[in-house]
């Protein structure tokens, strides 16, 4: 090769050491593949293109020739994430799961609709919010977004318990019946705790509005049976990332469980937003990844997503025993991979952050409930996704929460942290 490529093979080389081996990582949005998931996505699917849907026997979909092999692993990817969620309608083509929801607003809502949904202090996704695809969406060119209060007439967010951890489920009815919105949002990216999707999934068929569940970090979750299972308590699409507790490639999912009625009246906004909609082409090299990586959960994904619940509970538990506050401890910190440390008192969530980097320990600040400033949040967002699939339990879990909470109080523990880390290199749960 006449291009002299080792500069850039050198800092691939120095990624892949930092972050395998050395680093422990807790970032929530973040996982590890396996060598199969990681090594089928270099393949001659990289530079081709395959718009539309899979062709059929007799039946013409694709916009491109040359796709027949395409097709094959795109229908196995479907048939088998059906299998895996027990769902009736399933697009595989997101090329993420805010790609997933930015489909779902463009085949569905409209400038001057009505959304409910989740706030970003409240945990909800940026996505979600006035400067993410579901408040443009719904923006009328020349007018500003109205948010919250009585008189606005855009984006409202559902009503919370004291706690601020969980959605108030009478509150939000009530608030629904008010509104009349053309779509509710539940699920967020602080997500602790399920949501009650079938008490406001209930209320809304009456009224013949969609509940949006995403599931974008809760995704691997569902599918091991361990937080809950939005399809059958209502919800009327289910997107989701692909690579977070849902251990694969860089993808997203749109999954329904709809009747012939509700299939008819709401899949084919899902199938228009993807298609033109969102997405062109959708990085063909990941599809066959996303294949791999649910058949890895079809046999391993229950064992993993309740060792990763119980392994989110144990350093919850040990790190507010040090006297390193867990928010939610009234309930048991978490249902999920994710815990919510207040740094607060410490420096903040963006100074601890770089503080535990400078450790090894990679993880993310994040605002929490009440937080005003996403650039400077109490908190941080903690996820044992990653850390679980190479082995660690509950007991390595104590051993990393004294290292952290030694590195919050400015404790140089670099060394220990990477020992600790060369005892978990090897990938279970693949």
């Amino acid at each position: 090769m006449n291009i002299d490529i080792h500069d850039i093979e050198e800092i691939l080389a120095r990624q892949e050491q930092w972050r395998q081996h050395q680093t422990i990582n807790l970032i929530a949005s973040e996982n590890a593949q396996s060598e199969a998931v990681r090594r089928v996505q270099n393949s001659d699917f990289m530079g081709r293109y395959a718009e539309g849907h899979p062709n059929e026997p007799g039946k013409v979909n694709r916009y491109y020739q040359g796709t027949r092999y395409i097709d094959e692993i795109e229908t196995l990817a479907r048939n088998e994430i059906l299998e895996l969620f027990k769902a009736r309608q399933a697009d595989v083509r997101p090329i993420s799961g805010n790609a997933a929801n930015t489909a779902i607003a463009l085949g569905y809502l409209r400038g001057g609709d009505t959304v409910v949904a989740n706030s970003t202090d409240a945990g909800g996704h940026i996505s979600h919010g006035p400067v993410g695809v579901i408040g443009r969406r719904i923006q009328n060119r020349g007018q500003a977004l109205k948010l919250g209060g009585e008189k606005s007439v855009n984006l409202h967010y559902l009503p919370l318990t004291e706690d601020r951890y969980h959605v108030d489920a009478q509150k939000s009815i009530e608030l629904i019946d008010r509104l009349s919105p053309q779509l509710v949002i539940m699920g967020k990216s602080l997500f602790l705790f399920p949501e009650p999707v079938r008490e406001v999934a209930a209320f809304c068929r009456t009224k013949g509005i969609p509940l949006l569940y995403d599931g974008a970090h809760v995704l691997g979750l569902i599918a091991g049976g361990q937080f809950q299972d939005p399809l059958r308590e209502g919800a009327t699409w289910l997107t989701g990332s692909t690579h977070k507790t849902f251990p694969g490639p860089q993808r997203g999912v749109i999954l329904g469980n709809l009747d012939e009625e509700g299939e008819k009246k709401f899949w084919p906004a899902a199938d228009r937003g993807v298609f033109p909609g969102s997405s062109s082409n959708h990085h063909l090299n990941t599809l066959p990844a996303l294949l791999v990586a649910t058949r890895e959960m079809k046999q391993f994904g229950h064992d993993y997503a309740a060792q990763i619940v119980r392994n989110a509970q144990a350093l919850g538990r040990s790190l507010d025993a040090l006297g390193t506050p867990v928010e939610a401890r009234d309930f048991g910190y978490t249902k999920s991979h994710i815990i919510a440390v207040n740094v607060a008192q410490f420096g903040g969530g963006v100074e601890v952050a770089k503080r535990l980097e400078d450790n090894d320990i990679i993880l993310n600040y994040n605002m929490l409930p009440g937080d005003e400033d996403p650039r400077n949040p109490s908190g941080l967002r903690l996820g044992v996704s990653e850390m679980t699939r190479y082995g660690m339990d509950e007991q390595a879990m104590g051993e990393l929460a004294q290292l952290m909470h030694d590195a919050i109080h400015g404790k140089n523990v670099k060394d220990q942290v990477n020992q600790l880390r060369a005892r978990y290199l090897e990938m279970h749960y693949a």
